[in-house]
Formats: C-alpha cells, structure tokens, sequence
C-alpha cells in the first residue's frame, strides 16, 4: 500500500463538518470499547454495534457506514493489541485499551467519497456535510490519478497547520536497485548522527535543540492566556505549529539520509538498539528523542525492502568495547570518545570503530552464522 497526502482547502463551515465527523469517529470508539469491557465483545459484534449506535443517536447515523466500521476497527486494534501483549507475556504494562480523547482523523473506505476527473478535487458524500475539498498543490504540478478500485482507503487528517487527505492506494513500488557491491555497518549516536565502518560522519542537525528557544517562548505565551479564551487557542495554535515544524524537519532528514545509504549499498548493518530502555535515562532522555533514531531506522527498513537489499540488525552487546581489529575487549566509559587498543595498537574514533564490528557481526550472520536479523521483511506497509 502506498499512501498520498494532500492538503485540502474548503470553507469554515466545511472545516466545521470535517471536525464533528472527527468527534463522531472518537464517540463510536469509545462506545466500541466500552462495550468490550463489559460485554467482553468480539470483533463481529463490535462490527454489528455500529449500526446499532447509528439508530440510537442521529449524529452516529449521518457518518459513512463504512466510517463507522472503520472507527470499531480502531477500538478493535486496541484490544487486539493487548491481548496479543498478554499472550505473549510482554513485561509491563500491557496497554489495557483506554478511551480517546484527541482523535484527529476519519477514515472512510470505498464508499462516501468520490474522487473528480482531473483528480484535483474529491466530494464526501455521506450526512455529514463536508462536500467538495480541493487539494492544494503546486499549480504547475499535476496530481496524479488512480483508477478507483486501486484506492481502498481515504482519511481526513487535521494537524496544526491545517486539514489533509491521506488516499491508501493499493500498489507496488519498485525501484531498480544499482549494485555497488559494497556493504557498510552504521553505528548512530549524539554527538554525530551516525558514523559508519569507512569512517564518514553525519553531523547530528539537533533540531529541537535549535527551536527550543522559540518553543519556551511560545510556551510562555500560552501560559498567560486565560483558559477558555480566543488568545489561548490561537497560541496553543501557534505551539502546536512549531512542534510540528521540528517534527517534519526531523522526519525529512531521517528520509534523506536513509534513502542515500541503501541507494549506495548492498548491504546495510545497524545496530538492534532498545530505545524505549534508553530513554528512561533522565539525562539522555532529551538527547536521543531529538536525534529520532526511530524514525531513521524505520525508513532504513522501508527502503531497504523497495531496494530489496538486506538491512541487517545486530545485537549490540560489545560493539563499542571491541576492538575491531584484535577482537580485544578494551572497557570504556561513555566520555570516552577514541578506542586505543593495548593489544595491537588501534587509535580510531570510538564509532568508527564500532561501525566495523557491526559491520562484521552483519556479515557472519549473513553467510548463516548467527549474531543478526533481517529488518527488510518485517516492516508492514
């Protein structure tokens, strides 16, 4: 599946109908999960309870059919969700399904919508009022269009900056991958970005850390609003805007650089990091949230699978403290940023060093030796 966003452009009254659509997709969730608790429901019978919401309150009914199964879907993921952590015994919290409160979107599926001719505009056609939205663009650029059946999912989407559709199109991207014949092992980090195994440097861009000066003003000024008023949402508005700024700053970079390694590579090794671990560090908590290694190693996958070529995970256990010459075990602390080894003589930056022992796991357990796993095939689009 591939998925295309466009903004939308409408009026205040059909931004109006976009935002009670959103509250009655939230109500028909937390309705489903209600249900769940206390009838122990299944998902055919959350599934029949839409229709059933749709009679009891006419806001309910005014929604596509297919959006409101779309929403008991939702509820249904979160159940789900948690029975699957159950079963598998996950340690801690098993993320009990809990009501929502901030929902921002509306899915619909086949029905409700119809998309123009010249693919530029897209009319909903169901009760709740939001008719016909343009999709803002480029004007020397030329949306494309798709045949209807390819398209199995439409979603209404608001976010600081405005409104946005999301068209869930059914299709696969291919991409002639160019063999280098080379193969390269990454180790990421905060003071750079990443360092790989011939020793390049990415420089870390710090995002957050550059608007966190305009992030605390524009905190300030929220503060000293009066709750309820005009003012206060326009500056939640004008917060909302710059974190979403730093957020696609961060997401784009993390794009960039990960379409760039697996363009010009066959073989891509980094390191199995649990990061959800790491950031209870108070004191590198910030730190790491801001470099998003998250986000960089989901497009890594993601375009490692177009590429088709392997994107290796390897236990992380001793990458730094080896040495990647004399597999000597050389200790050191996290201030300290060269790897010397006594043994046989090695000076070199503590990730480059890193990188190379990566970089050798990753191909030991290609050659089938154990020690790594392939990220290419578990990345569900």
């Amino acid at each position: 599946m591939l998925i295309y966003e466009y903004k939308v452009a409408g009026t205040t009254t059909q931004y109006a109908a976009i935002d009670e659509a959103i509250r009655v997709v939230q109500f028909i969730r937390n309705k489903c999960v209600r249900k769940w608790m206390d009838d122990h429901a299944t998902k055919h019978d959350l599934q029949v309870y839409c229709a059933v919401l749709a009679r009891e309150y006419s806001f309910a009914s005014s929604l596509n059919s297919q959006a409101r199964q779309a929403s008991a879907d939702r509820a249904w993921f979160a159940i789900a969700r948690f029975y699957a952590n159950c079963k598998e015994k996950k340690l801690g919290k098993k993320g009990y399904p809990q009501f929502q409160h901030d929902n921002r979107s509306v899915e619909y599926k086949t029905t409700g919508w119809k998309l123009s001719v010249d693919g530029k505009h897209i009319t909903f056609t169901d009760g709740c009022g939001i008719g016909r939205l343009r999709f803002v663009g480029n004007k020397k650029q030329t949306i494309a269009t798709f045949p209807l059946k390819q398209i199995k999912r439409v979603r209404l989407l608001k976010r600081a900056d405005g409104y946005y559709c999301q068209l869930s199109v059914k299709a696969e991207r291919k991409v002639e991958h160019v063999a280098s014949g080379t193969a390269i092992g990454i180790d990421v980090g905060l003071t750079s970005f990443l360092t790989d195994s011939e020793g390049n440097m990415i420089a870390n861009p710090r995002y957050s850390r550059k608007a966190e000066k305009k992030l605390k003003r524009l905190h300030r000024r929220l503060s000293r609003k009066k709750k309820g008023s005009q003012n206060r949402k326009k500056a939640r508005k004008a917060l909302a805007k710059g974190y979403l700024k730093v957020q696609r700053q961060r997401e784009d970079f993390a794009r960039k650089q990960a379409n760039a390694l697996v363009s010009s590579h066959d073989l891509i090794a980094y390191e199995h990091l649990h990061i959800r671990n790491m950031v209870r560090n108070r004191h590198l908590a910030k730190s790491i949230h801001d470099v998003g290694w998250g986000i960089f190693l989901h497009w890594l996958a993601y375009y490692g699978m177009v590429h088709a070529i392997p994107i290796i995970a390897v236990p992380p256990q001793y990458t730094s403290q080896q040495c990647s010459d004399c597999d000597t075990i050389v200790k050191k602390s996290l201030s300290m940023r060269t790897h010397m080894c006594p043994n046989c003589g090695l000076v070199m930056d503590r990730d480059h060093n890193a990188a190379r022992n990566i970089l050798e796991k990753a191909l030991s357990s290609h050659r089938g030796c154990t020690g790594g796993h392939s990220e290419t095939d578990r990345l569900a689009l």
